[in-house]
Formats: C-alpha cells, sequence, structure tokens
C-alpha cells in the first residue's frame, strides 16, 4: 500500500506488529511437517529448535563442542547455567514465567526459550521427564517453539528466516523515522559480534555475572573474592574479563 501511494511510510511502519517483525528473526517450525506435541509452555522466547535433550549445563557444553543440537531442560536456571545455555540451541523449564531468568537470557541470547511447562515432571538425577504418561531421557530428541509454546517429541524441520525483501525495506524506513538509539544487551565477543551484525549501535547492558561464569575465567573470580589481601585480589582481578571488556569498549565507540 506504501508503496502504490494508498498510505504514508510513517502509517506503514506504524501498522506492523513488532512482535510479528521479531518472528522473522529467527527460525520457524515447517508448517507442513508432523507434530508430536507433548506438551505445552509458555511462549518465553521466539524461534523453533530440535536437538538431544540434556538435563544439566555441563552436559550441554560437552555434547555441544562434540557436535551435537542440545535442548537444555532444567526445573528452571540460574547464572550458573549460562554456559550450557550458551551452548544449547534451545532451553525448557518447567517453572517460570514469561520474566523469568531463562526467558529473559534466552531472549537476550536469540535462543528459542518455552518455559512454565508445568505438566513436565523433570527427575534430573535420572535424566529424564515424564509427560502425559509418556518418558523423555537424555539423548532423546525434541523439539521446541518458542513462538507457540509447544514441546514435541522428535526432530521437526523448520524454515530459516530471510531478512532481505520487504523486511529489508520495512527496516530501512524505520531507520530513516527513528528517534531513539538501539543498543545491545551483551557482555561476550560472540553477544557483541551478533549485536553489531544486527545493526546495534554500541553496548546498553552489559551485565558481568555473565562474564564469571565463562570456564575460564570463573576460577580466577573465585580466586579474587577468596584472597587474603587487596593485593592479591587486584592482581586475580585482571585476569577475569579482558577479552570481553575490550571488545565491549571497541564497539560502545
Amino acid at each position: 500500500m506504501a508503496n502504490e501511494g494508498l498510505i504514508t511510510q510513517e502509517e506503514a511502519i506504524l501498522r506492523v506488529d513488532p512482535q510479528a517483525l521479531d518472528q522473522l528473526l529467527h527460525p520457524t517450525l515447517d508448517p507442513k511437517a508432523t507434530r508430536d506435541v507433548l506438551t505445552k509452555g509458555l511462549p518465553a522466547s521466539p524461534g523453533a529448535a530440535s536437538g538431544f535433550a540434556v538435563f544439566d549445563s555441563d552436559t550441554a557444553e560437552k555434547r555441544a563442542a562434540a557436535g551435537d543440537a542440545v535442548i537444555l531442560v532444567r526445573v528452571e536456571t540460574s547464572p550458573e547455567d549460562i554456559h550450557g545455555m550458551h551452548a544449547a540451541k534451545g532451553i525448557l523449564t518447567a517453572r517460570g514465567g514469561m520474566t523469568s531468568h531463562a526467558a529473559v537470557v534466552a531472549r537476550g541470547m536469540g535462543r528459542p526459550c518455552v518455559s512454565g511447562a508445568g505438566t513436565l515432571a523433570i527427575v534430573a538425577k535420572e535424566k529424564l521427564f515424564r509427560v502425559g504418561g509418556r518418558e523423555v531421557r537424555e539423548g532423546d530428541t525434541i523439539t521446541i517453539d518458542g513462538a507457540t509454546g509447544e514441546v514435541m517429541f522428535g526432530a521437526v524441520p523448520t524454515v530459516q528466516p530471510e531478512l532481505s525483501g520487504d523486511f529489508g525495506t520495512l527496516m530501512l524506513w524505520a531507520d530513516a523515522k527513528r528517534r531513539l538509539k538501539v543498543r545491545a544487551n551483551a557482555e561476550t565477543p560472540l553477544d557483541c559480534r551478533t549485536a553489531r551484525e544486527f545493526g546495534a549501535e554500541g553496548i546498553g547492558l552489559c551485565r558481568t555475572e555473565h562474564m564469571f561464569f565463562e570456564g575460564s575465567r570463573i576460577t580466577a573470580v573465585r580466586q579474587m573474592i577468596l584472597a587474603s589481601d587487596e593485593k592479591g585480589a587486584a592482581r586475580r582481578s585482571t585476569n577475569c574479563f579482558p577479552s570481553s571488556a575490550a571488545i565491549s569498549s571497541r564497539y560502545s565507540k
């Protein structure tokens, strides 16, 4: 309608639901594919992903490093799960809402997430969950749809996003009209690079606890906290997060 002169570019921008645009930035499930739905939770972070179910962050990290796609399944997540959330293709939790740790962090990472799937009975020690009389064990493939909250057994084909065409045109119109600056919530080199690739103008929020839990830094942070004197603490603090701080500073400029 805008191209035909029936409405202005400003009107075209205002008529588009921002959440609909967000969906276009992430993989979606093939609408023609068969789905074996196990349960449904809250659509906490858009996108869709399939992978082996894993029940702890260390396993998620190890299997991802070996080349496996994994879905991290937790009763709820905490900051100590950051490395597993980074490694996973998606996150599924039995507890938590749209503003839970899993939901907020997953949206920041661009990972699909289904939270608050209350019918899941997760038995972490046995590495399995039960739902609707069925049992899913670690290593079984599951699929989550962060747009609908559906949790499915098996792998469901996905459709990758295309950010050109009408989407690209609308973004150019929005950039020309907007007054707000766009900065990213990022604290790792990967997050910073991803933000820049999507057009962020800098880093607006840097959560240092996410730096603490990176594998190469957590030991230095613990040593700093437990240091017996100020000199020892200062010496260890320089080893905690130099690379992320450097890249954040560069992108903030």
